[in-house]
């Protein structure tokens, strides 16, 4: 047993050396073939080769003896390779005709393993890409010892199915280089681990406008290597990086040429060549890989989002105002006006920032060049509002509110609001107050025998339905323009981002409005018998006594409540307060809603005006329904959960007996009379049995034809 390794040592040692015989003539390094060729052997470099493991008549199978004839079969790489055969005339590389295996690979008897062959062998043809790939960050990467780190045949495929980059097979052909570089920069765990900043790159470019153009096949659409760079990819911060920031506009400029060439000569171009790292280039403002059309609505530089996302995140920034000596408060003031409301409320075609100031081509206001010149102002306002400069004048847009000096008509408007608001809803607010708890501390139940008597005729209740459809919507998207911001009024700027919803919906509310403000008009001059309410709706002093006994009343300083005619006092200040308000808002709408007319034709203060006073006298209207007509239609306790005459036109006849005993009385008696001409019965009454037209005190007032 222990003599065996040393036989088995022994026995290697002298067995013979199958090519020892081929070797005998082929180790001489001058033998050559009858044509010249040479027939020499490297046996050192051989056993070094990918061919090692052969021998000889492995290949050359069709020698059997030595020496063998003069002329032999010569040997093909496809009896053994047969696939990279069939693939190399297929590939880029048949250009190298038959001798194609070997102008890589080299003999056969020196052949390399392919691992050893690439980058270095690719330089012999392909020097210039080569050294460009070597001093990439992808080589870097490799020299590192990244095991992830791309070759030659990571982008480009197996070696002998290279295809040439117009080929639509070709993994680096346009329309597949995305899928190739996201081999690697799609996988978030490959960019988690070699800490790229970027988030979902690839993803993002697919979605882009260049992506979708290059996935339809336009040929002329940038991908990424259009961008970064082929073999020469670098680092952002790398200044040779084709994305670093100073390089940006020249890099896009490659097809974008005559933007670039108006960007450079703008005022961020400009500021880019003096050197100010925060100024803006192309990706500032367009994004990195999902750039977007101007038209898509999640696009930076989508008018709806331009000037708060885009260029508000420079011109907001307290700290590049102050290191470039920038106004301070550009964006919040523009976005506190009309503009700016309207744009925050998804409006697509109200002026933004670049409506003014231009998009690649913004000069400084001083240029006379730029749009916002004093010289060029009407051309660039006249573009939305055509006569701006000559039938009126323009304005500023960039003002504070406090630091305006405002017509003397606007500023009363704004004074006399600040004082009737305030006034006029807490008078209803305690009103309403004193009168819910005086009933809640009533004794006994609230009689509701279910008795009803007709209140409101069916052309009282139209009007009404229309007033109902129409107003809560006008402030709905009344105030969204306000207050766009709010959770109430975002649903509306969805909508606003394929046409004007809101102000749409708003105008068609207003038109209805005044629809049934006309048709109770045409109601009443045409219905004699009903327009007799105008008379009892009519204020007086008995409306001030009555006021007065209900609030002592409800203070508990008189035990006895009013009695009120067919309208109390609260109901004839909501309609005469309804019908002004009515008139108010639609004549200020209406110079707000045709602007252009306006400006045209009245001075600039008015419209200025009309602003203030629809606002204002929509806040009042508001909280006046809010707090005074809901609560004597739901709220208060002896209608309670609601009085539904504007529905059924039928009321409470229990609480018109409690709060209206005389006007009870006559309806009563009427019906028993069988009805008649009110405005008749009423004439005939009066000279014997004069009255107040405010109503006696616990008597009705006169017959209204209400009913």
């Amino acid at each position: 047993m222990v003599l065996l390794p040393c036989a088995a040592r022994a026995q290697t040692k002298d067995a013979p050396k199958p090519d020892a015989d081929c070797l005998a003539c082929h180790s001489q390094n001058d033998l050559k073939s009858e044509s010249g060729h040479s027939l020499y052997v490297d046996e050192t470099k051989h056993q070094a080769g990918a061919h090692a493991i052969l021998n000889c008549t492995d290949c050359h199978t069709n020698i059997k003896e030595y020496p063998h004839p003069a002329r032999i079969t010569k040997v093909k790489c496809s009896t053994c390779h047969a696939e990279e055969a069939a693939n190399v005339p297929k590939s880029v590389h048949s250009l190298l005709g038959p001798e194609a295996c070997n102008s890589c690979h080299g003999s056969a008897h020196e052949a390399l393993p392919a691992a050893g062959l690439a980058p270095k062998l690719c330089a012999g043809c392909h020097n210039d890409e080569v050294k460009a790939f070597a001093a990439s960050v992808h080589a870097k990467a490799a020299k590192d010892g990244d095991a992830q780190a791309p070759s030659c045949q990571a982008c480009h495929g197996p070696v002998h199915k290279i295809l040439a980059v117009q080929d639509p097979g070709s993994p680096v052909a346009k329309k597949n280089l995305p899928e190739t570089c996201g081999s690697c920069h799609a996988n978030a765990s490959f960019l988690a681990k070699h800490q790229i900043p970027f988030a979902r790159p690839v993803e993002a470019y697919k979605l882009s406008v260049h992506g979708r153009a290059v996935a339809a096949g336009n040929q002329n659409a940038a991908t990424c290597s259009d961008c970064h760079g082929s073999h020469e990819i670098y680092a952002a911060r790398d200044a040779r990086s084709k994305i670093n920031h100073w390089n940006v506009p020249a890099t896009c400029g490659t097809c974008h040429t005559e933007i670039q060439k108006t960007y450079l000569a703008s005022v961020h171009g400009k500021a880019v060549a003096a050197g100010a790292s925060d100024a803006p280039v192309c990706t500032d403002c367009h994004g990195e890989h999902i750039i977007l059309a101007p038209s898509e609505a999640q696009s930076l530089v989508n008018p709806a989002r331009v000037s708060s996302v885009t260029c508000g995140r420079c011109h907001s920034d307290e700290r590049l105002d102050a290191r470039y000596n920038l106004p301070t408060d550009r964006v919040s003031t523009f976005a506190d006006s009309y503009h700016g409301l309207a744009l925050r409320g998804g409006a697509q075609t109200v002026a933004n920032c670049a409506s003014c100031h231009g998009v690649h081509n913004i000069f400084a206001p001083n240029d006379p060049r730029s749009t916002v010149y004093p010289a060029n102002l009407a051309r660039t306002c006249g573009k939305c509002h055509p006569g701006a400069g000559d039938t009126f004048a323009i304005g500023p847009v960039h003002v504070r509110a406090e630091a305006i000096a405002e017509h003397p008509v606007v500023r009363a408007i704004r004074v006399a609001y600040w004082i009737l608001i305030p006034l006029t809803l807490g008078f209803m607010f305690f009103h309403n107050l004193f009168d819910f708890l005086r009933k809640l501390l009533r004794k006994g139940p609230r009689i509701d025998s279910g008795e009803e008597v007709q209140r409101m005729n069916l052309n009282f209740r139209i009007a009404h339905w229309l007033t109902v459809i129409s107003f809560p919507v006008l402030v709905i998207t009344g105030f969204a323009l306000k207050y766009p911001d709010a959770w109430w009024s975002r649903p509306m700027r969805q909508w606003e981002q394929h046409f004007a919803f809101r102000g749409t919906l708003h105008r068609v509310a207003a038109v209805v409005l005044l629809v049934s403000l006309a048709y109770h008009v045409v109601h009443l001059v045409l219905v004699r018998r009903d327009r007799v309410i105008l008379r009892s709706l009519m204020p007086g002093i008995g409306d001030l006594r009555n006021m007065s006994d209900l609030l002592l009343y409800n203070l508990g300083l008189s035990r006895t409540a009013p009695a009120f005619g067919a309208f109390s006092y609260a109901e004839k200040m909501e309609y005469w307060a309804f019908l002004w308000g009515t008139v108010v808002m639609a004549a200020s709408g209406f110079i707000l809603w045709f602007n252009n007319f306006a400006l045209r034709h009245f001075p600039k203060w008015v419209t200025d005006a009309a602003t203030a006073l629809h606002f204002y006298e929509a806040i009042l209207a508001t909280f006046s329904i809010l707090i005074w007509h809901m609560y004597m239609v739901v709220f208060d306790p002896d209608v309670y959960p609601m009085d539904r005459a504007w529905i059924t036109g039928k009321a409470s006849a229990d609480h018109l007996r409690h709060t209206r005993p005389g006007y009870y009385a006559e309806l009563m008696n009427r019906e028993e009379a069988g009805g008649g001409d009110a405005e008749t019965d009423e004439k005939k009454r009066r000279p014997s049995e004069p009255q107040d037209p405010d109503g006696p005190k616990n008597k009705s007032g006169p017959n209204t034809g209400w009913d």
